[in-house]
């Protein structure tokens, strides 16, 4: 963020400090480096966001948590030197900590599997301690987890958002979330009474990312589909750790809070133990994060055991994995959603998010509709190809002595019956679907005891257009009126997929598949939530039409009109049903 000067409103509440730029912001407020000139110490001066400090009830809930915050005291916990509160503004004064925090070692440098194990115990220890005061933390995320200069991790910023936003999250009516929403338990996002357990999840989904490099759920949807993942649908299994690391992670991540950790000491005990299991024998001595440890903590990062009803990983003996423990991990999902504060949000009406929210519309029946289409075009085009094309040849007139395949890029041979008289002349005409591909006529041709033959060059344009089979037309002239037409099936001997039929349809194919992809992404980002199925089936009926082009040139069966119509409107009826399919399985607005 860009560096601000205090304001003079602060500079005013605090008149022992030297107060300098800020350092950084959040969803619940702006920090200010500081100096207590007394003392001579750094500090930090967080100021909650003007527009809410004005609130009374706002002000009063923040005046109370910080009078809690101000007792704890725990060596992983940001202690809080002061609190000033005056009719302008609402300022805690905390310990300025140096050492970056874990979200910018985890973008920079990376994290081994000790380190995060290390980390995730100290973060655990201090929400246990917080815990036991009645304080939750509700915006637990790796920005608010700092070090000291000396590698002790800290947790930062306990009960700010319950302050603010009373416990609930926030979202504008446009789906803007005040806060991040990546770590967010999904009794917060809905507003329900909140327990430790809420802590525990955050600490959780920040443990998943730190050990795998990616949250446990998709972030390209924008915030609220974030926040409707987290409600609605379970943890992707975390992938690349463990077993017995993944067991102590995923248990923290189920949805119903009752199912996860009772207490962060019991979350801690299980993550010692299966980090033990899993790293061997001194791994947090080679972590080199400090951490404090309860006796019962110690003990499960001593003997690789965790508590005697979790999980059955935790009773084997220490099987060590010195890989995975000198692996460095970075960031390789797609960013999350930037986190808003309240001046992002400026003067917007503020919803809670259960507001926004609703469980997942029924996909069921648009996703069987639109497999019942794609089946019924499948179906359609393996009752056509291979099939014998109508009107056939009489006997009449034949090519290349009625050869199965003629090649196009020589002179053909047409030979037949007629009545003996004048010369005539043959024109051999080609099309497909009706769309005409070329004409040749051939000089005159001489009648002997009624039969002709002759050579003509094929149409120059069908001799690549041309694939799999077309309808041939033959038709006799003779003093400038026709005695005779024939219509017969041609197919050329070149490989199908070198015809612009053939290599045609399968561009044609992959650019439409690729457009429908792109639809079909707009409406998970909750884009074209109303319109996609309006700019789906044109698309799909395209992509059908192409495919059943496709299948008819490689079967070397004529396409048929009637066919190709058919299969477009099942391909765009089937394209319509799986977009309102996709968006029904997505958050809305109600």
């Amino acid at each position: 963020m860009t560096s601000t000067a205090p304001p003079p409103s602060l500079i005013a509440a605090l008149p022992q400090y030297q107060i300098g730029e800020s350092i950084g912001a959040g969803g619940m407020g702006v920090v200010y480096a500081g100096l207590h000139r007394p003392l001579g110490r750094h500090v930090a001066i967080k100021q909650l966001p003007g527009n809410r400090a004005q609130d009374p009830g706002v002000a009063e809930r923040f005046d109370h948590e910080a009078r809690l915050l101000a007792r704890l005291d725990h060596p992983h916990i940001v202690p809080v030197y002061d609190y000033v509160q005056t009719q302008s503004v609402r300022l805690l004064v905390m310990e300025k900590l140096d050492g970056g925090t874990v979200w910018s070692h985890f973008h920079g440098a990376g994290l081994t599997g000790e380190q995060t194990c290390a980390i995730g115990l100290a973060m655990l220890a201090g929400l246990q301690a917080a815990h036991q005061a009645g304080v939750l933390h509700l915006d637990i995320k790796p920005k608010n987890l700092l070090f000291t200069t000396n590698g002790v991790l800290k947790v930062a910023d306990f009960g700010i958002s319950q302050v603010v936003s009373e416990g609930a999250t926030l979202v504008t009516r446009a789906g803007e979330v005040l806060g991040t929403p990546a770590y967010i338990a999904p009794e917060q996002a809905l507003g329900n009474p909140l327990t430790p357990a809420a802590d525990l999840y955050s600490a959780g989904t920040v443990l998943y990312e730190l050990l795998s490099g990616a949250l446990p759920y998709e972030t390209d949807g924008g915030a609220l589909a974030l926040l409707h993942q987290h409600v609605y649908t379970d943890a992707r299994p975390i992938t690349g750790v463990a077993p017995a690391l993944a067991t102590v992670v995923m248990r923290s991540l189920v949805r119903d809070p009752r199912e996860r950790y009772r207490d962060a000491e019991a979350f801690a005990m299980d993550l010692a133990g299966a980090a033990t299991h899993t790293f061997g024998p001194g791994w947090l001595d080679r972590a080199g994060v400090p951490v404090h440890l309860t006796p019962r903590v110690a003990g499960s990062a001593t003997t690789g055991q965790g508590r005697a009803t979790m999980p059955p990983t935790a009773h084997y003996p220490p099987m060590p994995h010195p890989t995975m423990s000198t692996t460095t991990v970075r960031p390789t999902g797609r960013p999350v959603p930037a986190a808003l504060t309240m001046a992002d949000l400026g003067s917007a009406t503020l919803l809670p998010a259960r507001d926004m929210l609703r469980p997942p519309g029924s996909a069921r029946w648009p996703a069987i509709g639109a497999a019942a289409a794609v089946l019924a075009m499948v179906a359609l085009l393996a009752l056509t190809v291979g099939r014998p094309t109508d009107p056939t040849s009489s006997g009449t007139v034949s090519i290349n002595g009625g050869a199965e395949r003629i090649d196009l890029t020589n002179p053909v041979q047409l030979a037949g019956t007629a009545a003996d008289g004048d010369p005539i002349t043959a024109r051999l005409r080609l099309s497909a679907v009706g769309i005409d591909l070329g004409e040749s006529t051939s000089g005159p041709i001489a009648v002997q005891a009624g039969r002709w033959e002759t050579t003509i060059e094929p149409p120059q344009l069908a001799r690549w257009l041309a694939g799999g089979a077309v309808t041939g037309e033959v038709v006799l002239d003779r003093g400038g009126a026709t005695i005779a037409a024939e219509r017969l099936t041609v197919r050329p001997e070149q490989t199908p997929l070198l015809s612009a039929m053939g290599a045609g349809s399968v561009l044609l194919m992959m650019f439409t598949l690729a457009y429908l992809e792109s639809i079909l992404r707009s409406v998970r980002r909750r884009q074209l939530r109303r319109s996609g199925p309006v700019l789906a089936a044109p698309v799909g009926a395209v992509f059908a039409a192409a495919g059943c082009l496709l299948g008819c040139v490689l079967s070397r069966t004529e396409p048929r009109v009637d066919i190709l119509l058919a299969g477009a409107v099942l391909g765009g009826i089937a394209a319509a049903l799986a977009t309102v399919a996709r968006s029904r399985s997505l958050p809305s607005g109600r």
